[in-house]
């Protein structure tokens, strides 16, 4: 059985359109996710529509998937990177 350990992260990298890619922290990583889902309010894709905040969207999506559509073929996507020190 694989260590849970694994799995955890503390950071993300940030892979948007036309733009370099960025590193985040989990937290920096759900605030750019709040912002891209703030202006998507009235698109959002089915599985997010049944949260009531923009910030239980964000946790979401930061969970359980790696890319978001923010026009068509147009994506955002994320993820998780272990940095070595």
């Amino acid at each position: 059985m694989p260590d849970p350990r694994l799995y955890e992260s503390d950071t993300y990298v940030l892979l948007e359109p036309g733009q370099a890619e960025r590193f985040l922290s989990t937290s920096e990583m759900l605030e750019q996710l709040q912002g891209v889902l703030a202006k998507l309010q009235n698109d959002l894709p089915r599985d997010l529509q049944k949260f009531s905040s923009v910030q239980e969207q964000a946790r979401y999506l930061l969970e359980t998937s790696c890319e978001l559509e923010v026009e068509p073929g147009q994506f955002l996507q994320w993820y998780a990177v272990r940095l070595e020190k």
